[in-house]
């Protein structure tokens, strides 16, 4: 049987995730160095499903601690690819803020574990990518709350709860 190469520019997002619990799991395991990691995630994030499949996975898997202890070689190349990475990181920490708050209200506190888990892991990536970059997001996201909110189609705006949390978890990364 031969086996089958993965083209990964026309990863499909399902594919993403489950090439990056793959890579993730095999790092865990010590089957692959953080340098070697660092350039098959790289390879991936190229694409825009790439890049939302590796952060959808590697933001809210438990068991994957890749961006928790962030190697040297996943910062640089994370710091790398610039725009794409703080601004997929700053709205995973927005979405991520807004549903704690929902979660808190539904009293599903284990919901509300794994978004405050999602939104620490954004906050402490966005703590070591370009200054300047995270800023200019920053600044960005805080003047268009008003006009953001929950799902793709931001059809049910923040409400004012929320956005306060929002604006609280960003000035949390400047400290």
């Amino acid at each position: 049987m031969k086996k089958k190469a993965i083209n990964l520019k026309e990863t499909s997002f399902m594919q993403a995730i489950n090439i990056s619990a793959k890579w993730c799991k095999e790092w865990g395991e010590d089957l692959l160095s953080d340098e070697v990691l660092a350039d098959r995630i790289s390879e991936l994030i190229n694409t825009r499903n790439g890049l939302r499949g590796f952060f959808a996975y590697a933001l809210s898997d438990a068991d994957c601690y890749l961006l928790d202890k962030l190697p040297y070689s996943i910062i640089f190349m994370l710091v790398e690819k610039g725009n794409d990475v703080v601004e997929i990181v700053i709205k995973n920490l927005i979405m991520s803020s807004a549903q704690i708050i929902i979660h808190e209200r539904n009293e599903d506190f284990e919901l509300k574990q794994t978004s405050q888990n999602i939104a620490d892991r954004c906050k402490g990536i966005l703590k070591i990518l370009e200054t300047k970059l995270v800023v200019t997001f920053i600044n960005k996201v805080i003047e268009d709350l008003d006009s953001l909110g929950n799902g793709f189609d931001n059809k049910t705006k923040y409400d004012d709860q929320q956005k306060a949390f929002i604006k609280d978890q960003i000035f949390d990364i400047a400290q």
